[in-house]
């Protein structure tokens, strides 16, 4: 998908209003899957992006968190870690699929139906400017802060 158009998508954030990518044209957002709200590793992968939030606010970028949890869990989670963000929720994987993130795949085609923890960096017009999957989910705020251009990758 890097180089790509993003595809567009409609989702619910914690409050359940419909979120769709093409909101945020003109600014460049980091999108990031992550399989379960409140586990370790997406509480460290959510609490980086929230501790780098003015950073990423200042390169004049959104963030954007996207599981399978219902909103009403994500709702909970974002309060509980005071994320700054909104959090949205495909229960029915079709973003996450078309995105390339529904799916870890094991001994070549066998896939287990989880999310495969992942991060996007669309630019200003809606182009794939970064993309990783199978992130590690301390690291994926460093790499999209290099693409958005607020970090070295090394840091």
């Amino acid at each position: 998908m890097l180089g790509q158009q993003a595809p567009d998508f409609e989702l619910p954030n914690q409050d359940g209003q419909l979120v769709h990518l093409s909101d945020y044209r003109g600014k460049k957002v980091i999108v990031f899957a992550f399989p379960m709200a409140n586990s370790s590793g997406c509480n460290a992968q959510a609490c980086s992006f929230r501790d780098e939030f003015f950073a990423i606010q200042s390169a004049n970028a959104v963030i954007l968190g996207v599981s399978p949890d219902s909103t009403g869990t994500l709702r909970q989670w974002k309060i509980d870690k005071k994320l700054p963000y909104d959090l949205l929720s495909d229960p029915n994987h079709r973003m996450l699929s078309a995105w390339g993130a529904w799916g870890l795949p094991i001994l070549g085609t066998v896939k287990i139906p989880m999310v495969n923890r992942s991060f996007w960096v669309i630019d200003e017009n809606g182009l794939i400017i970064a993309e990783q999957n199978k992130v590690d989910p301390r690291e994926s705020v460093h790499q999209a802060l290099a693409a958005v251009g607020e970090v070295s990758p090394l840091r």
